[in-house]
């Protein structure tokens, strides 16, 4: 099993930024992608960012709505992963989940159902 922890949500004005942590623990490794996704009221679940790891680099990926606003980063030495907001919108106002899986291959980064372990969920509102 692996237990995911998120933390940094909040409240922020339209421009501000924020920084989301998600702590990894139990049955996870440094080889797992991570990744960030967010569920608007009434909206499905859907693909923000995640990082790859394939030997010594890694490699991160993107929604084309948060790109060049939202960086993903990831501390293997703590088995965090985080996601640094810039630029925010009120579009952005969600719920935001990290998700981790051994099984996520490029193929299915961005498929939120290919994902087997989930955090509980931060809380990021964004206003106009």
């Amino acid at each position: 099993q692996v237990q995911l922890v998120e933390s940094g949500g909040g409240l922020v004005q339209a421009g501000g930024s924020l920084r989301l942590s998600c702590a990894a623990s139990g049955r996870t490794r440094s080889s797992y992608v991570m990744g960030w996704f967010r569920q608007a009221p009434g909206k499905e679940r859907a693909f923000v960012a995640a990082i790859n790891r394939s030997g010594g680099s890694t490699s991160p990926y993107y929604a084309v709505s948060v790109k060049y606003r939202f960086t993903i980063s990831r501390d293997n030495a703590k088995n965090t992963v985080y996601l640094k907001m810039n630029s925010l919108k009120p579009e952005d106002t969600a719920v935001y989940y990290c998700a981790t899986d051994p099984s996520i291959t490029a193929a299915t980064i961005k498929n939120h159902a290919r994902y087997a372990y989930w955090g509980q969920g931060t809380q990021v509102t964004v206003s106009s």
